[in-house]
């Protein structure tokens, strides 16, 4: 799906996980940069970071060889993280930004605090966010795609069948909620991809109060998604009844700290 994916990676322990990840999104000739940014131009320190950061390109190379896909590790010294990995996104012109939800939340600038908000607000292409259990996962039984339109956008539901694919076929269930009075004549719509993976359309019904309050969204999607047994939940970039933009630092927060199961947020 993507020829080239910028990993930004802060610990050694994420970066096999990380590389398993982008390589099921990856083209078959595509490729993996993985960049650790050291949060500091202090000499002294960024002399003793850089000896340490041996011990993320090491694990890149051997999750590179053992996944047979193409890596290229690189290192760089900078107090503006958020920004060094956008520059270096922009100036290798890569198609998504893979990352975890890290920095801290504190912090109201883009720029300084927050990692992935920086990243989200101002990257031109595809961000890909996940949270930890996504990255623990051996595979997926299912994908939900959650959405506040009668269907998930596009390039949401081309992702699903990606992933669907690299787990033997999994099944994609889209979960659109709308207010209750709705029609019903899209639920349980079944249909098949040229691939051969299986979707099923369904809705979830909620009063429009509740479904007005931007801050019960994420637990709306997750009570949607457990009559599922849950799987991998699928979150695509989309705009609350007020017009605002879903995939925020605040909501994705949220959503990853309630999910018993493995999330992923793309914003477009």
């Amino acid at each position: 799906m993507y020829k080239e994916i910028l990993i930004p990676v802060q610990e050694p322990s994420e970066v096999e996980p990380l590389i398993r990840f982008g390589a099921m999104l990856l083209d078959a000739e595509g490729e993996i940069r993985v960049l650790h940014v050291i949060p500091t131009t202090t000499l002294p320190q960024v002399t003793r970071e850089w000896r340490a950061s041996v011990d993320l390109v090491i694990p890149a190379h051997e999750a590179a060889a053992a996944l047979d896909v193409r890596i290229e590790p690189e290192v760089r010294a900078a107090t503006d993280v958020p920004g060094e990995i956008l520059e270096s996104a922009e100036s290798h012109d890569v198609d998504a930004i893979l990352l975890t939800l890290r920095g801290d939340r504190r912090n109201r600038n883009p720029f300084v605090g927050h990692t992935a908000t920086g990243i989200l607000q101002h990257y031109r292409r595809d961000v890909v966010v996940v949270n930890r259990l996504t990255l623990a996962a051996d595979r997926f039984p299912r994908i939900l795609l959650p959405t506040l339109r009668p269907a998930p956008s596009p390039k949401a539901m081309q992702l699903a069948e990606e992933i669907a694919v690299r787990n033997q076929g999994a099944p994609v269930i889209t979960l659109a909620l709308g207010p209750r009075g709705a029609p019903e004549s899209v639920a349980g719509w079944e249909e098949r991809t040229s691939r051969g993976v299986p979707i099923t359309h369904k809705r979830s019904f909620f009063s429009e109060a509740i479904l007005g309050r931007r801050r019960r969204l994420p637990e709306l999607i997750l009570q949607a998604a457990s009559h599922e047994r849950y799987g991998l939940l699928l979150v695509g970039e989309e705009q609350d009844q007020e017009g605002a933009r879903l995939l925020t630092r605040r909501f994705l927060e949220e959503l990853f700290r309630a999910a018993p199961c493995p999330v992923m947020a793309l914003r477009v």
